[in-house]
């Protein structure tokens, strides 16, 4: 963020939810030229996350302490926080699956990421592991798809659930067109990881290549270890053999 920009945390209270206040709050953020994302709150509350240059976001500001039509604001809370470097403004919360990353050691050792997508687990093979630090940038090559009932298989010393959850489709373009695009955007919703990544395609080919890339967000963990830090499985506790054949 440049001293030219401004980042805020706002949550809406009162009767904003079920009156398409996350659609008109993404139009006018469009508008503006605001970056970041909008979601429904389990309180009742709407939360979003802005940044972008100062007058954007006090004008995006003025704007949700108001509301589209049928809205009822009672209160607005805002609090500074950092920059997430968001590509553009989204509505969080849109469910999209379920997620497995399992851990493969074998003799080339490497995670597999799967995401739920159209009845099926599209796959990306990451051979040094997913990371939660926005500066690492992981190689992920594309691989077969796998049914979901393979999501919980795990091989005693080879194959384990290193991670599982949900997530959540982001970005402008819809699932699976961003996947055809090549740049896809989802927020974790895991044991391990959490939070916004990316998956940005960078050679095309019969196994496409792609980078996943955590987002600067609140979850991120700039230096961190995840693989290190959490070696088992979130299923049975056990740890692979390193270097299994």
């Amino acid at each position: 963020m440049t001293p030219e920009q401004t980042a805020l945390r706002v949550t809406i209270h009162g009767h904003v939810q079920g009156i398409g206040f996350r659609d008109a709050t993404t139009h006018r953020a469009h508008e503006l030229g605001v970056l970041g994302w909008v979601r429904n709150g389990s309180d009742g509350a709407v939360q979003a996350h802005i940044e972008g240059a100062p007058a954007a976001v006090d004008e995006l500001l003025a704007y949700l302490r108001t509301g589209p039509p049928h809205a009822q604001v009672t209160s607005v809370e805002t609090a500074p926080t950092t920059p997430e470097g968001h590509e553009q403004f989204a509505i969080r919360g849109i469910p999209a699956g379920v997620f497995v990353v399992q851990e493969h050691a074998a003799t080339t050792h490497h995670f597999d990421l799967r995401l739920e997508v159209g009845g099926v687990m599209r796959s990306w093979a990451i051979p040094k592991g997913p990371s939660m630090d926005p500066a690492v940038k992981r190689l992920a090559v594309e691989v077969e798809h796998h049914a979901i009932s393979h999501n919980t298989y795990e091989e005693p010393g080879r194959v384990i659930v290193w991670d599982r959850g949900t997530y959540e489709q982001g970005g402008r373009v819809p699932w699976p067109e961003a996947l055809t695009r090549g740049h896809a955007v989802f927020v974790l919703h895991g044991q391990k990881l959490r939070g916004g990544f990316a998956l940005q395609r960078t050679r095309a080919g019969g196994k496409p290549q792609w980078l996943l890339i955590k987002r600067r967000d609140a979850d991120a963990r700039p230096g961190s270890n995840i693989v290190g830090e959490g070696p088992e499985s979130v299923l049975s506790g056990r740890t692979p053999n390193k270097g299994a054949d």
